[in-house]
């Protein structure tokens, strides 16, 4: 069981944005992420700042951890110009990206272009071709594509990614579209359990519910004779019914880390502390978790 944190890009990177980084780096979380949106629900009115340039800035500013988008998705972005600056990114880490990736939602992203929101089957529809093609232009030096929704030209890829043949990708899946996409394309596949359940489940509705979507996961890949070598498993925390109460002391997060290690669970992202929001808490509790939650976890 991996730990990982998700840094939200909320703050100056000379006012502690940077400091933020390193101390994740010097905790030992095997990962630090951050979402790729315009901007994000209570955070609309406040700093945010791309993810992108943010991690970039973080890759200059780490040795070690790894690095990524938890997650990117169509609302605002294309693949030609995406895997670029995802080529780039890749390069300047030393090859230390993870690519999260999902379908989007009907958030401030969805028209934030000037566009009306998409349905969940437009979604779909956009999302089965945003990542087939995104993973040709990371491994192909040369794409041209004409699809229903996203074209390249002659799109030079040139000199792909440090990681080979491309950087990881983390697809963020639930329905039966999104999980066979995790199976083909996905080294890893995401998930925060059924949002249905986030006010007024139950942890057991919970585990029950991630049971049945890491099965469906394992269908997915048993299609494609991928059975038994199938993704590595990320949980984004703070999105169960548990919330954010897992982090109010080690022996709960060691409690719930291991009910959904036990599920196939293989990589837990906890969200770095936000004071007065709905992801604060107390910040040594987070980081003994960091710290001695892994060697109890083995």
């Amino acid at each position: 069981m991996r730990l990982s944190t998700v840094i939200l890009p909320i703050d100056r990177w000379r006012e502690g944005g940077r400091d933020k980084w390193r101390r994740a780096e010097e905790l030992g979380f095997h990962a630090a992420y951050t979402y790729d949106h315009l901007s994000w629900r209570t955070f609309r009115d406040g700093p945010w700042f791309g993810a992108v340039p943010t991690l970039t800035a973080a890759a200059t500013a780490t040795e070690r951890i790894r690095l990524g988008t938890l997650v990117t998705s169509p609302n605002f972005r294309h693949p030609v110009t995406l895997a670029k600056e995802l080529i780039s990114l890749d390069d300047v880490s030393g090859g230390r990206v993870t690519l999260g990736i999902g379908a989007g939602g009907t958030g401030f992203d969805a028209t934030a272009l000037g566009q009306e929101p998409w349905t969940p089957r437009q979604r779909a529809d956009r999302f089965g071709e945003f990542v087939p093609l995104l993973d040709r232009l990371l491994t192909e030096e040369t794409v041209s594509y004409e699809g229903d929704f996203y074209a390249a030209h002659e799109a030079r890829g040139i000199p792909g990614c440090v990681q080979r043949p491309r950087l990881p990708f983390a697809v963020a899946a639930t329905g039966p579209r999104g999980m066979r996409l995790a199976a083909r394309y996905g080294q890893a596949w995401v998930t925060t359990g059924d949002p249905k359940l986030y006010e007024n489940g139950t942890p057991e509705q919970s585990v029950h519910a991630l049971r049945g979507q890491v099965e469906r996961l394992a269908e997915a890949c048993t299609e494609i004779g991928r059975a038994g070598t199938g993704p590595e498993k990320i949980l984004l925390t703070g999105f169960t019914p548990e919330q954010d109460r897992p982090l109010d002391s080690l022996d709960a997060f060691v409690d719930f880390a291991g009910r959904h290690a036990e599920l196939g669970f293989t990589e837990l992202v906890l969200h770095w502390p936000i004071p007065d929001s709905g992801f604060a808490a107390d910040q040594k509790t987070f980081e003994r978790i960091a710290m001695e939650a892994p060697t109890q976890l083995d």
